[in-house]
């Protein structure tokens, strides 16, 4: 391992976020190329030939987050410098997380720059130190590093996702399989139906146009009708029996009695 040394270590960074920011922009035009590739996978039907590049490029992705991270880490170091060049055995808490990424996550990546810078912060801290956070002992690297350098086969919805996107990105007509899917089922619910309708006996069939059929109103009948048709008479209410005639000795009795009060 090269000894410690301060300018070397300053310009090492520098490097690093330089050489980073490179091997971003070239793996994104990469990135691009691939997915016009799968575009025209897709157009000539070749679903499957473009699911395992889908997996790749879902891979590629990852990777150019990490260096993401890697660069945001190296602008930290530099940008705290001075944190760097204290003498003690573990890096300072500013700085820390920034140093256990370099070591833990820099062989995973192709660049030299990174591999230097990474030689001369495991000189600085020792052994010790550099082994621990190789074997993240204590969870001393970050979460979102670890996460960025897992192999794990991506699921198929991620897949999917990724086809959907490209697809619309290059008006290439898609269908995820899941929905693909979902609409077979639907339509063979549905033309179950039609077949056990069509299965029906006649007798049911009729049935069925008879109770389909609209029902006609009640029309009245017309007056040649009713005048052929004996019609009921209609019923005669009761009239109430007329006024008795008041006797003309008790007219004269009350109007007598009226002239009294007066």
């Amino acid at each position: 391992m090269p000894p410690w040394n301060s300018a070397k270590a300053k310009v090492q960074i520098r490097l690093s976020i330089q050489r980073l920011r490179t091997l971003q922009q070239k793996k994104e035009a990469q990135a691009k190329a691939s997915r016009r590739d799968i575009a025209t996978l897709l157009e000539r039907g070749k679903i499957e030939t473009a699911r395992v590049k889908v997996e790749t490029i879902i891979h590629e992705d990852i990777h150019v987050e990490l260096l993401e991270l890697l660069e945001l880490y190296c602008e930290l170091l530099f940008a705290r410098f001075g944190l760097l060049e204290q003498n003690t055995r573990e890096p300072d808490p500013g700085i820390a997380e920034g140093v256990a990424s370099v070591i833990h996550a820099a062989p995973r990546t192709e660049l030299k720059e990174l591999h230097i810078l990474r030689d001369i912060l495991m000189h600085k801290y020792g052994r010790e130190y550099s082994v621990a956070v190789m074997e993240n002992r204590d969870d001393l690297v970050s979460d979102r590093v670890r996460r960025k350098l897992s192999t794990e086969t991506p699921s198929p919805e991620l897949v999917d996702a990724y086809i959907t996107e490209i697809a619309k990105a290059y008006g290439v007509p898609w269908t995820p399989l899941a929905k693909l899917n979902e609409e077979k089922q639907e339509g063979l619910s549905e033309k179950d139906g039609e077949d056990a309708s069509s299965q029906l006996p006649d007798v049911a069939k009729k049935g069925l146009a008879a109770e389909a059929a609209p029902k006609l109103p009640d029309i009245p009948p017309t007056e040649d009708e009713s005048s052929t048709t004996p019609s009921k008479a209609a019923p005669t209410t009761p009239q109430s029996p007329p006024p008795k005639e008041e006797d003309e000795f008790e007219a004269l009795a009350k109007r007598f009695a009226a002239l009294k009060k007066r």
